[in-house]
């Protein structure tokens, strides 16, 4: 089938590579013409494992093409994939200008035969017939440009053969780090929409992902297709991170509570785990959650709440434990160290999870800045953010090109990001270097034998 994906984020480009992939024609757009120069040469603009060898088959295959002529990408597809960011604004609800923008787009380039355009950016619940407004209203711009000289309309009209389309709302349920593995391995596919052509168009468009062609395990049950109105896809969305976020919240709170009463959090959410009700995943303590989206979507649906008279208690709750839980290291950092003034402090990781360069909400910017305020040095060592020098917007912290430069001289190190490489340093030889051994493992991810036995005083949350 012939895509075309609007918006090479994290979402679009994954989603335009993976469609690639698995057969389909597809274009990408964006309005950056220096980033679809480097797509072009087969380089990814953000770190994500897979990705950029996917890309690179696709363009020799010529499965994939890049351009920021939006014509050319409406034209070209059956299928329009919406894949612009929707950034949160002050208030807590989404900005959505850019999907505006692109909506207004297509319907100034959307000519004769039947299309598909899919809501794939998260959006505020209703923005399917939102959207469909907004192409509607690109229709009649262009209708009105269109107008011989020397006659003006009073106001554009839409044309009598008016270009046959429909919207569907397709949320992703990609993890930073994993989107790859997630495009071929989805828990179900969720399709949102009023017509059954869009819908059996798009289970078309998934057939081979469904059937588990390129999944990690082609013997599984074929993956589960939920069809639903725009509204309830729409919400899905929502309702997934929000309830997420909410589960790591509550852990996190459980493990403040075993703090005080001595009991170990790791033991507890293992416990509770293995409750099939409950299950295991978002079960890890630690400094709270980030990225582009929990932040974003738990706020959004808050909004969306109070939009309509309702007070969403539960989802305030677990934004206002995740504020605090940020801070749960600056507090076990002045326990041990009591005044930070003049201290230095080592951050091992910055981005907001492993495997990504995605530093957008990262808890370690708010333990930077807290740090900075109560007078220490900060020194921090990421593996993607080092390597690559991708340090736009980091104020106060000396990035270090390894793990023992950013010992050297360190009263206590924090373990921010849980980065695979963290487990096998050489610990011992960084507890050397250092004027005070203390690590506070902020994810709980070392094992306290073993950095006692290197020489730490270790400090884990909830613990």
């Amino acid at each position: 089938m012939r895509v075309c994906v609007i918006g090479t984020g994290y979402v679009g480009l994954v989603t335009g590579a993976c469609l690639a992939h698995i057969g389909h024609d597809v274009i990408c757009v964006d309005n950056n013409e220096e980033k679809v120069k480097l797509m072009k040469s087969g380089q990814s603009p953000i770190f994500e494992p897979g990705l950029s060898e996917i890309m690179q088959a696709a363009i020799k295959a010529e499965k994939i093409h890049f351009t920021t002529d939006i014509a050319a990408g409406v034209a070209h597809g059956e299928v329009l994939f919406i894949a612009v960011g929707t950034p949160p604004l002050p208030t807590g609800e989404s900005d959505t200008r850019y999907v505006e923008a692109v909506a207004r787009g297509i319907g100034e380039n959307l000519n004769g035969g039947y299309k598909v355009i899919v809501n794939k950016s998260t959006v505020p619940i209703g923005s399917g017939d939102w959207v469909r407004m907004i192409v509607l209203d690109g229709i009649a711009e262009r209708q009105k440009t269109l107008v011989p000289a020397g006659r003006v309309p009073i106001e554009p009209k839409l044309p009598e053969n008016l270009p046959q389309f429909d919207v569907v709302s397709n949320p992703e349920f990609l993890r930073e780090g994993s989107a790859v593995y997630d495009t071929f391995n989805p828990d179900r596919i969720v399709l949102g929409g009023n017509s059954q052509k869009a819908i059996a168009l798009m289970k078309e468009l998934y057939t081979p992902i469904v059937e588990r062609q390129y999944a990690a395990d082609k013997f599984l049950p074929p993956v589960p297709v939920l069809s639903t109105d725009l509204s309830s896809a729409e919400m899905i969305k929502y309702a997934a991170n929000a309830f997420l976020a909410t589960k790591i919240s509550f852990i996190n709170e459980v493990a403040n509570i075993c703090d005080r009463v001595g009991a170990d959090v790791t033991q507890v959410a293992k416990g509770i785990g293995l409750d099939s009700r409950i299950g295991n995943k978002f079960l890890n303590a630690g400094i709270g959650w980030g990225g582009s989206c929990f932040p974003k979507d738990v706020s959004a649906l808050i909004h969306t709440a109070e939009d309509y008279g309702y007070e969403a208690q539960i989802m305030k709750a677990a934004v206002s434990v995740n504020e605090r839980q940020r801070l749960i290291a600056l507090e076990k950092l002045q326990q041990v160290l009591k005044i930070l003034k003049g201290k230095t402090v080592g951050l091992l990781g910055l981005t907001f999870k492993p495997d990504t360069d995605d530093m957008r909400d990262a808890p370690a910017l708010n333990l930077i800045e807290q740090l900075n305020r109560l007078g220490a040095k900060v020194k921090a060592y990421d593996p993607i953010v080092s390597q690559t020098g991708l340090r736009h917007g980091l104020t106060g912290v000396l990035v270090e090109t390894d793990a023992e430069r950013l010992a050297d001289g360190c009263d206590a190190l924090v373990l921010v990001t849980e980065w695979q490489q963290f487990s096998s340093l050489e610990y011992a030889k960084m507890a050397k270097l250092m004027n005070h051994p203390v690590m506070i493992d902020g994810r709980n991810f070392l094992d306290p034998e073993t950095m006692i036995n290197a020489g730490f005083q270790y400090v884990g949350v909830g613990r």
